[in-house]
């Protein structure tokens, strides 16, 4: 099935589905920036300004199921291009209501609907590797591919800050606008569907074996597996990601300007990290081996961290960079396997439900991990976060045969 399009094809469709999957990143996590200046310069409390910000990770959960079972149905380019259209409009219409001082309720509206449209792209993207890169280079194609995320943060920390407080809400969601436009042009003149008649199968599943219709989750508990790795492999991510800020201006006394390029510098390390992952992964002939190796990282890593940080100890910073690192790097080892055991026909809504399942675990534990720092400090915190990835090690199925 992959002797259809050139090895150049494969990587143009490969970078036209990272960037439609940046869409996702901007419109919906673009907009925790603005909180300082809906804070300061539109008059919003903090609470209000940061339930705003909130909005689009609420639309975008709800959406990525529903969008799932169309990428099922429908394949990927349709159901993008719907997906972005929608996005787009959202986008423009959250930047006018800002743009034209609509009130509050509005622009939460807009940008919650941006949220529900942009729930297509992960999904899609995923599929559309496994579709049409061969198994021996899919894990390195999908760590490229996982690069969305932080090239969206990274893209979105750089320019939208800077535009709204010069120019406001409304110039600043002009980004997302553009990346959207991209996005979408990227879809139309750039990604075909992968063949849909034929398994895409992972390392222990011959490319020869045909596609089943059959509910992969009654099949074996495989999928609910990884679900559940995941979800405790996102918790130490979540927390480094969110807290690690305040950890290093607060706490540690840094500047916030250096403070930043710290952690944009540990972004884009972590993004290459995920490649080298998947490179593991295809080297190894094996998705879930290489976890294993990154949940003990993670542990062992958070752990020392918490340790060090007790101890007021330099050396704690390194260790964070290390811990931030291995702490994203099983996203897209999970990403493929999932898609790779699903198969075309369930890929959609199994990839929904690893997104979905990772979006509520982040809601429900940051308030907890912000109440342990509130409560019993940094080290207390970074201790208990040590304790996931440990969780998720037997959790870890075998490779799918």
């Amino acid at each position: 099935m992959h002797d259809d399009v050139s090895n150049a094809q494969r990587w143009s469709m490969l970078v036209c589905s990272m960037i439609a999957a940046m869409t996702t990143t901007c419109v919906v996590s673009g907009v925790p920036y603005l909180i300082p200046t809906l804070h300061t310069d539109e008059g919003l409390s903090l609470t209000t300004a940061s339930v705003v910000a909130t909005v689009p990770t609420i639309g975008l959960m709800i959406g990525i199921i529903p969008w799932g079972v169309l990428l099922d149905r429908y394949g990927e380019r349709l159901v993008l291009m719907v997906s972005l259209s929608g996005t787009l409009v959202a986008a423009v219409a959250a930047a006018a209501a800002a743009l034209g001082d609509a009130p509050t309720a509005a622009l939460s509206a807009c940008l919650f609907l941006g949220g529900v449209a942009s729930g297509a792209a992960n999904g899609a993207s995923g599929r559309i590797v496994v579709g049409w890169f061969p198994a021996h280079r899919r894990g390195t194609a999908m760590g490229f591919r996982q690069m969305a995320q932080p090239l969206g943060m990274g893209l979105c920390a750089l320019t939208m800050p800077i535009i709204a407080a010069a120019h406001g809400v409304g110039a600043a969601l002009l980004v997302p606008v553009a990346v959207t436009a991209v996005g979408l042009a990227c879809c139309v003149f750039g990604i075909q569907d992968p063949p849909s008649t034929t398994e895409s199968a992972g390392p222990s599943r011959p490319d020869t074996t045909p596609a089943t219709p059959d509910n992969p989750y009654r099949t074996s508990n495989f999928l609910a597996r990884v679900h559940a790795l995941s979800v405790a492999l996102v918790i130490p991510q979540s927390m480094l990601w969110t807290f690690v800020p305040t950890w290093l201006i607060v706490d540690r006394g840094w500047a916030p300007a250096a403070a930043g390029t710290l952690i944009t510098a540990t972004q884009i390390t972590g993004a290459l990290g995920r490649i080298g992952a998947g490179k593991l992964s295809d080297v190894m002939g094996s998705r879930m081996r290489p976890i294993s190796l990154i949940a003990i990282t993670a542990g062992t890593a958070t752990g020392a961290l918490a340790v060090l940080d007790a101890v007021n100890s330099p050396v704690a910073v390194a260790i964070m960079v290390i811990a931030s690192i291995a702490s994203v790097a099983d996203n897209g080892l999970a990403f493929t396997a999932i898609a790779e055991y699903a198969g075309p026909r369930w890929s959609g809504r199994s990839l929904g439900i690893q997104n979905t399942a990772q979006h509520l675990a982040t809601a429900a534990t940051t308030p907890l991990l912000g109440s342990a720092v509130s409560h019993l400090g940094f080290a207390a915190a970074f201790g208990l976060t040590a304790l996931a990835p440990l969780i998720a090690l037997p959790l870890i199925p075998r490779d799918a045969t």
